[in-house]
């Protein structure tokens, strides 16, 4: 079921789509699993494929920036979250980004963290599966041809880096797992589930404040209009509305300048010491991680989760095996919260632990979206 107000597009026919393909990714079968699986099906849907084999880091993401994309009725990407990541803000460093964007774009999962994938599987209502009948069914959806809108949040950061992202941010525990199992790709997703048990064994804590508006404070109560000739967002002065120069991106409008003070009406956290922070937009955060059951594609909503130190392993560990079904909630922990956002912001006291978004690395800074 879509929300209302969701409204679907359709590939034409035939289709010509460009596949960018990491054949690193995962155990390293994206590149067979492509030719075994999708390429056949793909042309029995009279959808033909220019596939682009990614050599490097930042491969796609320079491809999609630069080439002319009009040749193409779709970009694909049979990988794991990073090359979306990638391709996602490639397509937004173009001058017509604005243009760019609308062009739809597919997942295929061909990685370990297959999360965006996941999520769309459990959107289109189909049963939870993995690894091959997961790709299955992604490339059907592809072949069906239908296409809808999906949230993108922007994050900037306080050295100034601005990200565009589809999947979430986190802090943590999970970004732990995530970074210190990459060692473990060839295991593809049994990496999480060893990188959750070697993480565990060293549990940390990390100090910082965490701010956020809720959806619910927000609908309640509007914050005090600013002077409408000179609204001040991200730290720049934005042009009137309907003359931005081309390539202008949007600005963070819920958003004050890092170093000044949050809203008055965003709510601060008074704990200061989390076991994890999590912002995540859409339902799984891994094939086997149903993290935001709530989430949609389109719900204009930051599901946020953090964990106050405290807890213990145990009962992380407990939490962690009911989110494979989307029931941690359910346990009621009172080390857990999970509010519904349209912004955040996290300040580390000190730079200590990685930071990830759609789970690539970041250095740890104050950043907020």
């Amino acid at each position: 079921l879509s929300p209302p107000g969701d409204s679907y597009g359709v590939l034409p026919r035939p289709c010509h789509a460009l596949v960018l393909l990491n054949p690193q990714s995962g155990s390293g079968r994206a590149l067979d699993d492509f030719q075994a699986v999708v390429q056949p099906m793909l042309a029995e849907a009279d959808i033909a494929t220019t596939v682009f084999v990614t050599e490097r880091a930042h491969h796609a993401h320079e491809k999609v920036r630069d080439e002319d994309l009009s040749q193409w009725d779709t970009l694909v990407v049979m990988s794991g979250d990073g090359l979306l990541f990638e391709v996602v803000n490639g397509l937004m460093e173009r001058p017509d980004w604005k243009e760019a964007m609308k062009k739809p774009l597919c997942i295929l999962p061909g990685g370990s963290g297959n999360a965006l994938a996941a999520s769309i599987n459990y959107y289109a209502g189909y049963d939870h599966v993995a690894k091959k009948k997961l790709l299955t069914n992604c490339t059907f959806i592809l072949c069906k041809g239908l296409y809808t809108q999906m949230d993108l949040v922007s994050l900037s950061t306080a050295s100034g880096k601005r990200f565009f992202s589809f999947l979430g941010f986190g802090w943590g525990f999970i970004s732990d797992v995530d970074i210190d199992s990459e060692k473990y790709r060839w295991l593809g997703s049994a990496r999480f589930t060893l990188g959750t048990l070697q993480c565990l064994a060293k549990l940390r804590v990390y100090h910082g404040r965490l701010s956020y508006l809720p959806i619910s404070a927000e609908q309640g109560s509007s914050p005090a209009p600013r002077d409408a000739s000179a609204p001040v967002t991200n730290g720049h002065i934005p042009r009137p509305a309907g003359t931005e120069a081309p390539g202008f991106l949007p600005p963070d409008s819920l958003l004050a300048p890092l170093g000044q003070p949050v809203p008055a009406h965003w709510t601060v956290v008074p704990e200061e010491e989390f076991v994890l922070v999590y912002a995540i937009y859409q339902s799984h955060l891994g094939t086997n991680l149903l993290m935001a059951p709530a989430a949609r594609l389109h719900d204009g909503c930051i599901h946020l989760f953090y964990m106050k130190a405290g807890i213990s392993r145990v009962t992380l560990l407990k939490l962690f095996l009911a989110m494979s079904r989307g029931t941690h909630l359910d346990l009621n922990c009172p080390h857990l919260s999970y509010v519904p956002v349209r912004a955040f912001r996290l300040e580390p006291r000190v730079a200590a632990g990685v930071m990830t978004v759609d789970g690539e690395a970041l250095a740890c800074e104050p950043v907020q979206g």
